[in-house]
This record gives structure tokens, C-alpha cells and sequence, in this order.
């Protein structure tokens, strides 16, 4: 499913979602509103490739267990990345009061 532009494409959402933390919007914020889009963007295209309301409903258990799954394996292969790789100081830095 990883094609020549899907992290150019991932990183497109990633600067988004950076431009939009300052004081005022924190960073859990930013996130929160990014996992929506997400959610609302994978809705509207798990619709699309329904033919009806009574298909799209009858499929709603295995599209969120499609959806959960893969966000599943991303966080565990994301969040391994941080920890071993050279962001890893980023998890033991003290973080400012």
C-alpha cells in the first residue's frame, strides 16, 4: 500500500498539523483535531465505496476493525521509531514546567 509518495504525502499533513501548535493551541489540541480529520476522511471514503446505507452498515464492524488495526500497527512501528532512533532523546528530555 506505501507507493513513491505516500511519506511525502504523510509529512504534507504532519507540517499542517506543526504550523497549527503555538501558545494558545497546544500540541495534545493539534493532535486531537488531526486524528478527526482522519477519522472523518476515512468515513467519507469507506462511504464512497459502499453502493448503499443497509451495505455501508452491514460492513461497519470490519471497517473499524480495518481502521483500528492499521492506526494500531503505524503507532507501535511510529512509536518503536522514537525510541530507538535519533529522536530518541526527545523521549527522555525533561520537559519544561
Amino acid at each position: 500500500m506505501v507507493d513513491d509518495e505516500f511519506y511525502k504525502r504523510a509529512d504534507e499533513h504532519i507540517k499542517l498539523s506543526n504550523k497549527q501548535i503555538s501558545k494558545d493551541i497546544p500540541l495534545g489540541k493539534v493532535s486531537a483535531s488531526m486524528m478527526y480529520s482522519t477519522t472523518r476522511f476515512n468515513s467519507w471514503m469507506s462511504a464512497y465505496r459502499f453502493n448503499n446505507g443497509d451495505e455501508m452498515r452491514e460492513q461497519k464492524k470490519e471497517t473499524i476493525e480495518y481502521f483500528v488495526e492499521e492506526y494500531r500497527k503505524m503507532l507501535i512501528e511510529n512509536l518503536d521509531d522514537y525510541r530507538r532512533g535519533p529522536l530518541a532523546r526527545l523521549c527522555n528530555a525533561k520537559r519544561p514546567d
